[in-house]
């Protein structure tokens, strides 16, 4: 079997980690600290992995989702507080990242972006309801090569080499408030419920023989490889032009646009390109995610290799969450303001559903035939604690900075 046929849900799973609430972040931390945090980016690939890696072996041995491993081994409570957690990170995320899509077309078009937002959403609500299950893992694992117009803009940023590479090889280690924001921004924004969720459920929805873990491995694998990769270079471009002119951004449609003068055109189109791109993976993820969810919860029939007619509440669940998705986003709010609450639900999210995943992969009830080994088990526990920390100690900070305006 050629390798490009064993690749799909890893890869698109770790593509929908570079959404834009994550390409935000970084082009944050790089406009304040240029290239001081690159090193962290890097650190970020074993943890992101190995939670990737633990999901889909899950997904393979169990056959079932991870909400419906959490109902049946742990009872209904465990998987309502799962089902909530997830699916308050997925809408609000989700109204964030329709929004980035709509203002990467408008920056490349030059027409408002609000005249984007519902025909973005209908058109990737039509790759959903309409779209094989084969074509929209086909769609969304080929939208990744976008992901070099990043690398692209990087180098139009003419960035000084010697000094990304000696930041990222030989850290300088600062206790600033500004870098240990940066850090726990970079670290808080990446590892996202919805990612983990989705690798489980396409792993189970694959069926592919419980001996072809290592298939599933090297898809996590390279697929977050590829996703840390494109963290990097995110960081450099926006180091070498917005980061060494002092010039905050909060949100990466500005950063598109504010490439054009200090890099050129060609630049900010491409980066722009990389947003919709990014966009165009996290959106039917988070939608299609939260509604396998949802579905296991009311065991309604679902699965996106199904037509719409065969599992009619699973569909529609999908088609609600980017209504409401596109309404939010045609609220008028400030990008930077969605962005702001889909970090601090995700801070508040994702430990409660890496703390069930690693539970139930620890289960032999449910890895009889499979097991995770136990270091793997102890690296997805001390990357669990670790972003726990950072999650509370995030979300403590924003608090502190709202009481005190």
């Amino acid at each position: 079997m050629k390798i490009g046929s064993t690749l799909g849900p890893g890869l698109v799973a770790a593509a929908s980690d570079n959404d834009p609430t994550t390409v935000a972040a970084l082009i944050v931390v790089g406009a304040n600290s240029m290239y001081s945090l690159s090193w962290v980016v890097l650190l970020l690939y074993p943890m992101l992995a190995g939670v990737l890696l633990i999901a889909g072996q899950v997904g393979l041995v169990s056959r079932c989702g991870l909400l419906v491993n959490v109902k049946r081994l742990y009872g209904r409570r465990w998987a309502l507080l799962f089902l909530v957690s997830v699916l308050s990170v997925n809408l609000i995320t989700l109204a964030a990242d329709l929004e980035a899509g709509a203002a990467s077309l408008g920056l490349m078009s030059g027409i408002e972006m609000r005249w984007f937002v519902l025909p973005y959403a209908g058109l990737l609500l039509a790759l959903l309801i309409f779209g094989s299950y084969r074509g929209i893992q086909r769609t969304l694992k080929y939208s990744m090569a976008v992901f070099a117009a990043y690398v692209f803009a990087a180098f139009l940023a003419h960035p000084d080499w010697g000094a990304v590479m000696r930041a990222t090889a030989f850290p300088a280690v600062s206790l600033q408030p500004d870098r240990i924001e940066g850090a726990l921004a970079i670290l808080g924004t990446t590892l996202t419920s919805y990612s983990y969720v989705w690798e489980v459920q396409q792993e189970a929805e694959e069926r592919r023989p419980r001996n072809r873990i290592a298939h599933v491995r090297l898809d996590a694998g390279v697929g977050m490889l590829i996703a840390v990769v494109t963290f990097w270079f995110i960081i450099v471009a926006s180091g070498a032009t917005l980061g060494i002119h002092r010039l905050p951004v909060g949100t990466a449609a500005e950063a598109a646009a504010a490439l054009q003068p200090l890099a050129g055109p060609l630049a900010s189109q491409l980066f722009a390109a990389g947003l919709l791109a990014s966009s165009l993976i996290a959106v039917p993820v988070l939608a299609a995610s939260g509604a396998y969810l949802l579905a296991e919860a009311r065991d309604w029939t679902r699965g996106l290799d199904r037509a719409a007619d065969q599992a009619p509440q699973f569909y529609l669940a999908m088609a609600v969450a980017i209504v409401v998705g596109a309404a939010t986003s045609l609220l008028g709010l400030p990008p930077i303001q969605l962005l702001y609450w889909a970090s601090i639900a995700g801070g508040i999210g994702t430990p409660v559903g890496l703390v069930l995943l690693l539970l139930v992969a620890a289960d032999e009830r449910a890895m009889g035939r499979g097991p995770v080994s136990r270091s793997m088990l102890a690296a997805g526990w001390a990357t669990t604690g670790l972003i726990t920390a950072v999650s509370v100690f995030f979300i403590g900070q924003q608090i502190v900075r709202l009481v005190t305006l």
